[in-house]
């Protein structure tokens, strides 16, 4: 039982259209009960793995949630990490940037919270706010203070695409 990730997936450098993909995963599950079990199972392996992430002490895990009020977020968090000891893993919401944040480069904020080797990395939202919400809204590219060069909204979301790749 397994998702076929490749279904999700898109190739660096090739477009996509995002109604060709799917949105919804088959449920692996027939019951409640087969359910509680699936996630029983699935949460003593994430502890394990946790652990060796932890102990080889080699990478980070960065995990970024992103999505709209209400998509789920917090629920998904809770759900996918109820396995994880806290103490290895750290969560970061990203609301309106404070006015220290409005002060740094648009990444700096997300930049900080990186997580540390053998460490697991999660991001309510990210800098991809950036180029979603503050694309619709450019009042909030105007209170980022930024030099009047760099307000040239025909190439700073360029710019920040290829800063965040």
């Amino acid at each position: 039982m397994k998702i076929d990730s490749e279904a999700f997936r898109v190739p660096p450098g090739k477009e996509f259209k995002l109604g060709d993909r799917p949105t919804i995963v088959k449920p692996f599950y027939q019951s409640k009960k087969d359910y509680q079990a699936l996630l029983k199972d699935h949460v003593a392996e994430l502890s394990d793995l946790q652990q060796l992430h932890y102990a080889s002490n080699r990478y980070a895990l960065l995990l970024i949630f992103q999505g709209m009020d209400s998509a789920g977020k917090d629920g998904a968090i809770r759900h996918v990490m109820s396995g994880v000891d806290p103490a290895g893993c750290e969560v970061s919401s990203f609301k309106q940037p404070s006015a220290e944040e409005l002060e740094h480069d648009f990444l700096w904020r997300t930049n900080c919270r990186l997580p540390q080797r053998g460490r697991i990395g999660i991001f309510n939202r990210s800098y991809y706010e950036e180029v979603l919400v503050v694309r619709v809204h450019p009042e909030i590219l105007r209170s980022q203070g930024l030099p009047q060069e760099l307000l040239d909204e025909k190439n700073i979301w360029e710019e920040r695409y290829r800063s965040i790749v």
